[in-house]
C-alpha cells in the first residue's frame, strides 16, 4: 500500500499515512484539527538512453543529415560546352 505525506494548513505538521489507493484522503489534522492538504514529492524515475529529449523524437533527424550532406564532396559538372581530357 502506498505512503502518503499530509500537512496542515493551520499548523503546519507534516506526517506519513498509509493508505490504499481506494481510501478516501485525510481532511483533518490529528495535533489541531485543521485542513489537511497532500504533499506530493519528487519521483525515483530515470530515463536513460535515446529517444527521450525534444531533438531526439524529430522526423528524419533533419540536422544530422544536413551536416552529413555538407561534409561530402559535390561532384562538379564541367561547365556547357566544354570537353573533358581523357
Amino acid at each position: 500500500m502506498p505512503t502518503y505525506t499530509y500537512a496542515c494548513r493551520g499548523c503546519h505538521h507534516r506526517f506519513d499515512e498509509v493508505q490504499a489507493m481506494s481510501d478516501a484522503p485525510l481532511t483533518t489534522c490529528p495535533l489541531c484539527g485543521g485542513k489537511l492538504r497532500r504533499v506530493f514529492g519528487t519521483v525515483g524515475v530515470t530515463f536513460k538512453g535515446p529517444g527521450f529529449y525534444r531533438t531526439d523524437s524529430r522526423k528524419g533527424g533533419e540536422r544530422s543529415d544536413r551536416s552529413e550532406r555538407s561534409e561530402k564532396p559535390t561532384k562538379s559538372t564541367p561547365p556547357s560546352g566544354g570537353t573533358t581530357a581523357s
